[in-house]
């Protein structure tokens, strides 16, 4: 065996698995926060316009997060490892701002309870490519390809419970065209972790590889923007008109980052075909903030909460058993085959690949680390400068929402957040 495919130690293996998996529930917890500020569009803002400040929250958290954790020193010592994988980050990253515009527009026609579950086909997606390009569950025995396609079977039945919830109380129409765009963004969010899975089997950061992911999403988010609005002029004026309401779309991207690192690190130690549907447990944060907090099923029938709810629960059940599917040494045998392939084909040094496999990347960073710089500092304070603007002229929407509940489930977010990043601390030094 060479020394690419040499086995990680079980010890090992066991605890990048244990680290992938809290790091998809921490996932789910952030990623489903994120979305709450989406609820602006009942205020008649466009969704376009929701979604390209939520993108603007996001470039400002990709360079900062990792500048403040890693440093950009770090950042760019992995794009000289692997420099083809800033292409395939652009092309991720355009792809993320379209499937968010179309969830922005199902959230408006058939509300976040119901749509969120629906874009979560992504998991199914992304088991398609995780078994087709990377190896994933070649080798896994019958027991754990069970689990995963039974699990994709359940999510598929709770998406249909959902969906025939939504028509039956939406009008037709908006019904149709909420479905349609949920599914949709399902569709692109599941394409785009290709990317992701190729980034991490040769060994990158996923703290860099968010960093250049960025790039493509604003570019592209500024296109649809300018078209949607009908020029740089109405654009303008639209973000004029909703300039007291931006910062809560800023933050809502500034979070979904918190959750989409996770989801990276989640990618990365459990794989795509694991670790993408147990982040999806974002579906329960986003039923929760949709009815506990702005009340989404308020006075409707027992009929429609006992579908939705157990539509929910059912894809929730469906992820559970595709995630918790432990990945045995064999099927990781097959990762590192997939990684290797990978390293071949870009010339990427095989050390640098299997460091990032075994999550010990920070070893060889080690001999060319760098301290803080002042461009780190300097990004940092110029995000927290543009959040602290747009703070001061800020105020509260006039969304009826229960603060209390809010409250709650942002600090059940926090709890995530420190554990998962004590966690990665500790076990991978954030590699």
């Amino acid at each position: 065996m060479d020394q690419l495919t040499r086995a990680v130690s079980v010890g090992r293996l066991r605890q990048l698995q244990s680290v992938g998996i809290l790091c998809g529930f921490g996932a789910g917890a952030w990623l489903g926060a994120a979305e709450a500020p989406t609820k602006l569009v009942t205020l008649g803002i466009p969704p376009v316009i929701v979604s390209l400040l939520m993108v603007a929250g996001v470039f400002l958290a990709r360079w900062s997060v990792p500048a403040l954790i890693r440093g950009t020193g770090q950042v760019g010592w992995d794009l000289r490892q692997a420099p083809h994988l800033v292409i395939w980050a652009v092309l991720a990253g355009c792809l993320w701002p379209v499937a968010n515009t179309l969830t922005i527009f199902a959230i408006r026609d058939v509300g976040l309870s119901i749509a969120f579950p629906l874009w979560n086909i992504n998991s199914l997606i992304g088991i398609f490519w995780g078994i087709t390009l990377f190896n994933e569950l070649h080798h896994a025995g019958a027991r754990r390809w069970f689990a995963v396609l039974g699990g994709a079977a359940l999510m598929f039945v709770g998406a249909c419970l959902l969906a025939y919830a939504s028509a039956t109380q939406i009008t037709p129409a908006h019904a149709v065209r909420g479905v349609a765009a949920a599914l949709m963004a399902g569709v692109l969010w599941g394409t785009m972790y290709v990317p992701y899975r190729k980034a991490y089997l040769t060994g990158m950061n996923p703290l860099s590889f968010v960093a250049f992911f960025t790039i493509g999403e604003l570019l592209t988010m500024a296109l649809l923007a300018v078209a949607y609005s009908g020029g740089w002029e109405a654009l303008v004026w639209q973000l004029g008109q909703s300039r007291t309401v931006l910062f809560w779309l800023l933050l809502g991207g500034f979070v979904w980052v918190i959750g989409d690192v996770f989801q990276q690190y989640a990618a990365k130690y459990v794989g795509i075909s694991r670790g993408i549907p147990l982040s999806n447990t974002n579906q329960l944060w986003g039923l929760a903030w949709g009815i506990f907090v702005f009340g989404e099923l308020h006075g409707r029938g027992a009929g429609l909460h006992l579908l939705v709810i157990g539509g929910s629960i059912t894809m929730a059940a469906g992820a559970g058993a595709i995630a918790l599917s432990s990945v045995s040494g064999q099927e990781h045998v097959r990762w590192q085959e997939a990684a290797h392939r990978e390293g071949r084909r870009y010339s990427v040094s095989m050390d640098y690949v299997q460091s990032g496999l075994s999550g010990e990347a920070f070893v060889l960073q080690s001999k060319t680390m760098q301290p803080r710089r002042k461009l780190d500092w300097l990004i940092v304070c110029a995000a927290t400068a543009v959040f602290v603007w747009m703070a001061a002229i800020c105020r509260v929407p006039d969304v009826r929402a229960n603060w209390t509940s809010a409250l709650l489930l942002s600090a059940l977010s926090l709890v995530f957040l420190m554990a998962c990043g004590m966690v990665l601390w500790r076990a991978t030094r954030f590699s």
